[in-house]
């Protein structure tokens, strides 16, 4: 019996560390991704079992005026749900040599568990933004910003976003390096500083137009984008860990006395309602931009 309950405290210890080592590496990736927190994180089912269920809302609730007498008529809105494969997978294999499991010093597994989570944020940022500008709308709008025309194009594109059902709230700014120098020239955009220590913590630099703005230098410079106008409802991310991280022993006959960082988490990602996307590009010729553009938005409503 005594045997049996040290193998349990093993067993548990074991599995806290794993959850310790999990969240870690969790934190530092989402301090470190922009997009993942930006995305709708709603959804039903298990993520590990390969597929899970989006509500997407198509209608809003309708709200009219009460008779005491007669009531109020029933009404029903609209939400259907589509299919999210969790078909995606990033992974942490890190050796550590020279130390097997129980032996590997705390601050060298903080440092590899940051390392991890660094990385993963980093990467995961870079195929969020594919994924939005690959499935969203171009902006008619292809001439280079400046401090004097930033503004406007962005409160006409939030404007359209809003008769296609969005709220303001729901929006977000993400925005080159560049497109960021223009800003803070701009009269109308409100710096972090002026928003409060929340902002700044959690990784907004300003607002302009209503909505929140994001930095981000993982816009790959040939894709030309300026800035991408997304939200919180038809963009969605899901993942969870499939083998949380762990420090394990290598048993592979080849390492001797050696360790490695491991783990695996899966997720998947979707824009449900392509129209509620805006890419804001800029290339110098004109008459190659306005065709890519048609090509693009004819290529996406085929995908509808």
């Amino acid at each position: 019996m005594k045997y049996k309950e040290l193998i349990d405290l093993q067993i548990f210890a074991g599995h806290e560390k794993q959850d310790r080592y999990s969240s870690m590496v969790l934190a530092k990736l989402r301090k470190t991704s922009i997009f993942t927190k930006l995305f709708n994180r709603k959804y039903e089912g298990t993520p590990t079992a390969g597929a899970v269920k989006i509500p997407v809302r198509d209608t809003e609730v309708a709200v009219g005026d009460y008779d005491k007498s007669k009531g109020g008529e029933m009404s029903q809105g609209t939400t259907t749900y589509k299919t999210l494969p969790i078909d995606k997978d990033k992974y942490v294999n890190e050796l550590i040599d020279g130390y097997d499991a129980a032996s590997v010093p705390d601050n060298l597994v903080a440092d590899r568990l940051d390392s991890a989570g660094y990385s993963m944020g980093i990467s995961l940022d870079s195929e969020l933004i594919n994924l939005l500008i690959e499935n969203g709308t171009f902006s008619a709008n292809t001439t280079a910003l400046t401090k004097d025309t930033v503004y406007d194009s962005i409160v006409d594109e939030v404007a359209a976003l809003k008769k296609k059902g969005l709220n303001i709230t729901e929006m977000w700014l993400a925005v080159t390096n560049e497109l960021y120098a223009t800003l803070l020239k701009s009269p109308e955009f409100i710096k972090a500083s002026a928003l409060g220590d929340d902002v700044v913590q959690n990784g907004r630099v300003g607002k302009i137009a209503g909505i929140d703005v994001y930095e981000t230098n993982n816009i790959p410079d040939d894709k030309k984008v300026e800035y991408i106008i997304g939200n919180n409802v038809f963009c969605h991310y899901v993942d969870e860990w499939l083998v949380p991280v762990g420090v394990n022993d290598l048993k592979d006959g080849k390492h001797i006395g050696a360790s490695a960082v491991q783990g695996r988490r899966v997720y998947g990602n979707m824009v449900s309602r392509t129209e509620t996307v805006t890419i804001k590009k800029s290339i110098a010729n004109a008459s190659e931009e306005q065709n890519a553009s048609e090509e693009q938005n004819a290529s996406v409503s085929l995908d509808k």
